[in-house]
């Protein structure tokens, strides 16, 4: 790790990350969309899935492949089975969200499947807007084999996140987890600026335990809570599979979106009013010694959210430097 950290505002941020995705060949549009996601996960507090993830990009395999626009596969009244046109997840998630959002507004329910899309991000981001648009949102991603089975010594799995977005009194609700015990793109940034890994979270490629993130990508990372996380991460990949992954190792990336109006069940006025309700009733219990607060999730990224918009971020300097080489000639 270089130890040196750079201040960016928001809107330096920005600048920087679409100059530098410009420069690796995307377009005005899609380098807009793939900064707006990184910077909102640099100001929720993930420097991890922040402007270093823009660096993980042209390191993919798929990369330099092909790309088309995403398209629809298949629609009937209430689904949409979507091709990701080999687009970075960031840029074909954001276009699935919106169409889901567009279908579930007109049909009161979506289901949305999409693969041929790699790199997706934040689950986060895309739950959170929809959630914002007054629906329910359920999120599941299976992706590329790094995770170990239970039990198992090499990677078999994703690391396979579901993402449950809702409306509230108060704002959009939002749980995002990841079933590995810990995210591939945080490995990645820590072998990037020279960070070990925790204890007990990844296996190198002789089966070992590891902090080595080099190591790490070369083995396996673990499911988290043992034997539970592995069954949900298990369950995540067999949606994946009918989102329109298939089961081959260059297909293992398929996403699912079940979206719909709170109101096919009860109204939106009282659903939104019950969570708010819901959400106060937990966080007036008795704290144990030593709590300060019962938070909610994702209310500590919304936070952080809200005082970085203002103070700006820091990212670590060797990845400001990567970030300034990408740039498009000035």
């Amino acid at each position: 790790m270089t130890g040196e950290r750079v201040h960016l505002s928001a809107a330096a941020a920005r600048e920087l990350a679409e100059a530098a995705l410009r420069g690796i060949g995307y377009d005005a549009e899609e380098a807009w969309i793939i900064a707006d996601h990184v910077l909102d996960a640099a100001l929720c507090g993930y420097e991890y899935s922040g402007l270093s993830k823009i660096l993980n990009l042209p390191a993919s395999p798929r990369f330099g492949m092909p790309r088309r626009p995403v398209s629809v596969l298949r629609e009937t009244p209430v689904s949409l089975q979507l091709d990701g046109g080999n687009q970075s997840g960031m840029i074909a998630l954001y276009r699935a969200t919106e169409l889901a959002i567009a279908k579930a507004k007109s049909a009161g329910i979506a289901l949305v499947g999409l693969a041929d899309s790699w790199q997706s991000g934040r689950s986060a981001y895309y739950v959170e807007k929809i959630a914002r648009a007054g629906l329910v949102a359920i999120h599941t991603a299976s992706s590329t084999r790094m995770v170990a089975p239970f039990g198992g010594a090499g990677p078999a799995l994703g690391t396979n996140p579901i993402a449950i977005g809702l409306p509230s009194d108060d704002g959009a609700v939002v749980l995002d987890m990841g079933t590995s015990a810990f995210m591939m793109s945080e490995v990645m940034h820590r072998e990037r600026i020279g960070e070990l890994l925790p204890d007990g979270v990844a296996l190198g490629p002789d089966g070992a335990p590891t902090r080595d993130p080099s190591a790490a990508r070369a083995g396996a990372l673990l499911p988290f809570g043992g034997y539970k996380g592995f069954g949900l991460a298990l369950m995540i990949q067999a949606l994946g599979l009918l989102a329109g992954a298939a089961d081959d190792v260059e297909r293992d990336n398929g996403y699912l979106f079940i979206v719909f109006k709170p109101d096919l069940l009860s109204s939106l006025d009282r659903f939104k009013a019950e969570v708010s309700a819901l959400l106060a009733r937990v966080k007036s219990v008795p704290r144990a010694e030593g709590t300060a607060e019962i938070r909610i999730p994702s209310e500590r990224a919304f936070r952080t959210r809200e005082r970085l918009m203002r103070e700006g971020i820091e990212i670590d300097r060797s990845v400001y430097e990567a970030l300034l080489r990408l740039k498009t000639p000035t």
